[in-house]
């Protein structure tokens, strides 16, 4: 029985509710629950019929065939690891046929920070040449930065900050590929993984591809949204991001994390349907953001004195469904005080003052050219949001109904490692 079944009892049940007393309805109702919540419970002991067999991927067994692994050092560990050389690609997984990875592990013997934006992860769907997945190998796995982290979510994870591990369930139709692509200039030595995926039967109505986007702007223009996920359009679901922020030097210490998030779905034109309160907001905490890692939400790294911060937040118990399109934007917006805004300004560094809150109330002038400029007036206290310009970078994940995107390529080696700070 399923839980619209039970649903559709209960309506019937009550409609002849009035000829039994209230204590016999509310007994149903408390047994239809309790039925409910232990199908749910026993979910890991129920066979899925819709699966065929289950495999992993490793260098002990590419792709998971049919009783061949572990067969090169005769049953002994004898292919633990493979290598990547310099410019070459080492494909993980290339299976054709209807199935679902359900894991991803790795760990690779150089962690530096160049080397976790040399390399790429892709991955493609049904024979499509264009990857949905092409982001910089930490940054897809959390480590917003590339600097690793000990940390677990509900869809990645690092133990002790020396592997790299993903949940997120990703089905394929025809076929699926996944490739690490060395970019930099020196060997990986070392590369252990496996990919974790079942065979399926049948390919249902409602499942949708894995999609993930990585994108970096190295100076954000002032007054201008950073979009975590440019357009894109069809059927889907916004799963959310993983964001990295080198604060500009150039302001001091004002808070960098002001702006609110937006997104701009089916058919959203100048304004988004749904808009948060702010950074930090959006990542459930409040009034600045330290280091902390929740199942939904998290700050990997907050080190101020580097001016480094990497966050996440995943719309896991708060989905964000599509039908037609979406778009995802973060505004650059910090804050201060108004007298250290009002030097700022005076230097005439790269800002436009939004706003003004202080004893009397809150004060909007952004687009007020005669109050936004705040040399000279009458604000003698309060606090001052901006619109500044900083270094942000972003994985944004996502699923559609297709498995490709119009999304543009890449960024090249010399945009992901430049100024990469690695202390």
């Amino acid at each position: 029985m399923t839980g619209k079944t039970v649903y559709s009892f209960v309506i019937i049940y009550h409609k002849i509710y009035s000829m039994y007393k209230s204590k016999l309805f509310i007994t149903f109702i408390v047994a239809c629950v309790a039925f409910i919540s232990t199908k749910a419970q026993n979910k890991l002991y129920e066979f899925d019929n819709n699966v065929l067999s289950s495999h992993w991927s490793s260098p002990e067994n590419l792709n998971g065939k049919k009783g061949a692994g572990g067969a090169e050092n005769g049953t002994a560990k004898g292919h633990a690891f493979d290598a990547i050389e310099a410019g070459a690609t080492r494909t993980l997984l290339n299976v054709q046929g209807t199935g679902i990875i359900n894991r991803i592990w790795i760990t690779i013997d150089d962690r530096s920070p160049e080397m976790l934006r040399s390399l790429i992860i892709e991955m493609f769907w049904d024979g499509e040449s264009k990857p949905a997945v092409s982001v910089p190998f930490g940054d897809f796995f959390a480590t917003a930065l590339s600097k690793t982290a000990t940390f677990q979510n509900n869809l990645f994870a690092s133990p002790e900050g020396r592997s790299f591990v993903c949940y997120i369930s990703m089905p394929f139709k025809k076929g699926a590929k996944v490739a690490v692509v060395n970019e930099s200039s020196k060997k990986l030595g070392h590369i252990f993984y496996d990919v974790d995926f079942e065979y399926l039967k049948t390919w249902q109505p409602g499942f949708m591809y894995f999609h993930a986007y990585w994108h970096r702007d190295t100076a954000t223009t002032p007054g201008k949204d950073f979009e975590l996920l440019p357009a894109v359009n069809g059927r889907g679901r916004f799963l959310g991001a993983s964001i990295g922020i080198n604060s500009n030097p150039i302001y001091g210490d004002s808070w960098w994390g002001e702006g609110e998030v937006k997104m701009y779905t089916d058919g959203d034109n100048t304004l988004p349907t749904i808009v948060g309160t702010g950074t930090e907001d959006y990542i459930g905490t409040g009034w600045g953001q330290g280091q902390f890692a929740n199942n939904y939400t998290g700050c990997l790294i907050a080190d101020s004195k580097a001016k480094q911060w990497a966050y996440y937040r995943y719309h896991i118990a708060d989905p964000i469904f599509f039908t037609s399109g979406c778009k995802v934007a973060l505004q650059q917006i910090g804050g201060n005080g108004v007298d250290k805004v009002t030097e700022m300004q005076k230097a005439n560094l790269p800002l436009i003052p939004v706003s003004l809150d202080n004893a009397d109330g809150f004060h909007a002038f952004y687009k007020k050219p005669e109050s936004n400029n705040l040399v000279g007036t009458n604000f003698k206290d309060g606090w001052v949001n901006f619109y500044r310009s900083d270094d942000v970078s972003a994985t944004s994940y996502f699923y559609l109904s297709t498995p490709t995107s119009s999304l543009p390529a890449l960024q090249n080696l010399a945009v992901r490692v430049y100024n990469l700070k690695t202390k």
